[in-house]
This record gives C-alpha cells, structure tokens and sequence, in this order.
C-alpha cells in the first residue's frame, strides 16, 4: 500500500513527524508531498523543506519513506504516484472540519483514493508550522516544537532577514 502525507512543512515540526512515524507503521511506502504553492510565501524554499525532512526522518531511522513535491490537485498527484491513501493529521475540530470537506471533495474526484485522519499525539495538539515561526520571530523558545537541525535552519534563516532588512 502507497500512502500520500501532504503538507507545506514550513517548518517541519514534531507533529508533523509524530504523524510521519505513526503512518509509516501501516503502509508500505509513505511517500511525504511538500505542497509548492505559489500563491504563497513560505518561509523556506521547497528544496529547503525537503532536505529538512530527509535529515530529521533519517535520525528517526524510517526505511520506507519517499520525499518529493508537488502541486496541483493532491488527488490527481496520488493519482500519479499510485498512492491509493491520503494521510492527513487532526489536531482539533476545526481541523476536523477543513479535513473533512477535502477528503469528500477528494472521493468526488476519485473514489479509489480514501483519506485516512490520524490524530495528533496530545502533547502536540497545540503546535503547529505558523506557531513554531511566530514563536521564533518573536525570539522565544522552540527547541520543544522541532528538531535541533530545523531549529537552526530557522535561526539562519531569521539572521539573513535581519541582515537583508
């Protein structure tokens, strides 16, 4: 079984790899979609969020899992892969909603794909990319939120934004 985990991961946090762990447990490969959304602007480059999460999947020691992007419709993109499951992480009822919606609109466009939810460890219902990077801006403590190495990908990046500022 081929499973889809999209997402921006911008930043990778430990949710997200609570998610990838668990879901890598029940599929044979898992592969791990970083959205390329032009309409926005994400704090990290595509290319960027991939190498972060290669190198924090490979010290968690996961043999079957692929990294690439895309864009476009993510069921057309499962679809291409020949993923036949879409992972999707729940942390609250609001996710549950938004989720909700798309997994449907996803078995309108293709009814051999299903969506499967997994809900978040709780010591990580709070956490999410947007928090991680507002935490970091405002200069706080983030080591708890992500791994050492996006952590400092993140302070790099904020000292090139001050410079460039």
């Amino acid at each position: 079984m081929v499973a889809v985990y999209p997402g921006s991961f911008d930043p990778i946090t430990y949710g997200h790899l609570d998610i990838i762990t668990r879901a890598s447990k029940f599929v044979d490969t898992l592969v791990v979609a970083v959205l390329n959304n032009s309409a926005k602007s994400p704090m990290f480059s595509v290319e960027e969020r991939i190498v972060m999460l290669k190198k924090t999947c490979a010290d968690l020691g996961l043999k079957n899992i692929k990294f690439t992007d895309f864009s476009g419709l993510l069921i057309d993109f499962a679809k291409e892969i020949s993923a036949n499951v879409i992972i999707r992480g729940l942390r609250a009822v609001t996710d549950f909603e938004y989720e909700f919606q798309m997994a449907l609109t996803n078995r309108s466009l293709n009814s051999s794909v299903e969506t499967l939810f997994i809900s978040t460890s709780t010591q990580y219902l709070y956490l999410s990319s947007s928090v991680v990077k507002e935490v970091a801006i405002l200069g706080g403590d983030i080591s708890f939120m992500v791994p050492a190495i996006v952590g400092d990908e993140i302070k790099k990046k904020l000292e090139k934004i001050k410079r460039e500022a």
